[in-house]
C-alpha cells in the first residue's frame, strides 16, 4: 500500500502547480511569418495587424505592420512595396527620418549599406538608434532597422521608453529578422 499524502504535502503540490501556471514570461517569443510579404521575424508578445495608406516624401503606400508590446516597448516590422526598385533607398530614408522625427529624437549612431546588386535583385539597409522624448518629456529611444530587397521594403523597429528597451532584446528581434 502506498502511503497517503500528508494534508500539508498536498497543498504544497497544489500551491506549486497553481505558481507553475500563473507564470507567465514577460518576453514570449515566438516566431511569426507574414501573410503578407515574405519574412519571418521573432516577436516578444502575441503580435496584432494593420495595413495602412502612408505617404513617404510623395511616394503613396500601403504599409503593413505587426507589431507587439511589452512593458510600453513596441517591437514592429512594417511592410511595403514600391513601384520601382530604385526608389526603394529613398523609402528607407523617409522611413527612418519619419520614425526619429516621431520622438522627437536626434540620431546617436548610424549605419548605411549602400544600394547593392545581388542575386535576389537591389539591396540596402540602415541601422540606426535615436534617442528623444515623449510628448510629456520622457526619454525614448528607437532601434531601427530599415533595408530593401528589390521593391519591397521593410521597417524592424523597437520603440519605447528608455528604462524598458533593453539591448538584449532588441538584438533577439533585430537579428530574427529574416527575408525568405
Amino acid at each position: 500500500m502506498k502511503p497517503a499524502l500528508t494534508l500539508s504535502a498536498r497543498l504544497l503540490a497544489v500551491c506549486t502547480v497553481l505558481a507553475l501556471c500563473a507564470c507567465s514570461p514577460k518576453f514570449n517569443w515566438r516566431e511569426v511569418r507574414s501573410k503578407d510579404a515574405p519574412y519571418s521575424v521573432l516577436l516578444p508578445a502575441k503580435p496584432s495587424t494593420v495595413a495602412r495608406p502612408i505617404d513617404l516624401d510623395g511616394m503613396p503606400l500601403t504599409m503593413t505592420m505587426t507589431a507587439a508590446k511589452v512593458d510600453d516597448a513596441v517591437f514592429a516590422v512594417g511592410s511595403a512595396t514600391v513601384p520601382d526598385a530604385a526608389k526603394a533607398q529613398a523609402a528607407l530614408i523617409a522611413m527612418k527620418t519619419a520614425l526619429v522625427k516621431n520622438i522627437n529624437g536626434t540620431v546617436k549612431a548610424e549605419k548605411t549599406t549602400a544600394a547593392a546588386s545581388n542575386a535576389q535583385g537591389l539591396s540596402a539597409s540602415i541601422d540606426v538608434e535615436a534617442v528623444g522624448s515623449t510628448p510629456g518629456g520622457m526619454p525614448e529611444v528607437l532601434f531601427g532597422h530599415f533595408v530593401s530587397k528589390d521593391k519591397e521594403i521593410y521597417q524592424v523597429i523597437v520603440m519605447g521608453p528608455e528604462k524598458t528597451v533593453s539591448r538584449e532584446n532588441v538584438e533577439t528581434f533585430i537579428s530574427s529578422f529574416k527575408h525568405n
